[in-house]
């Protein structure tokens, strides 16, 4: 049976203006950290750090995954160049002012 990854979220207060860091977790193993901010429905992603013993496993791309089940909007917020593509393949587009969006399509 695959593990599944766990965000653990229970510390973050609704619409606190500060980020605060969270851990990826695969089963008892911490696979990285992203620092977010959740304003009700929408959750604003300032770092993302996966591990180097863990990269390349898609890690990054299932927790982003994870967040898309449960928000309405996701920023990526300020987002370097080199990881521009990587935002792009997860379905966000760029907001013209050095963010990334995703908005939640009703089906």
């Amino acid at each position: 049976m695959k593990k599944k990854l766990n965000i653990k979220m229970e510390n973050i207060k609704q619409g606190d203006s500060s980020y605060c860091w969270v851990n990826i977790e695969l089963g008892s193993a911490r696979v990285g950290k992203v620092r977010i901010k959740k304003i009700y429905s929408r959750l604003i992603i300032k770092n993302i750090n996966i591990f180097s013993e863990f990269e390349k496993r898609g890690y990054a791309r299932q927790t982003i995954e994870l967040f898309k089940e449960t928000a309405r909007e996701i920023i990526a917020d300020r987002v370097r160049d080199t990881a521009k593509g990587f935002w792009e393949k997860m379905g966000f587009f760029d907001a013209g002012d050095g963010n990334y969006r995703w908005v939640h399509k009703a089906r």
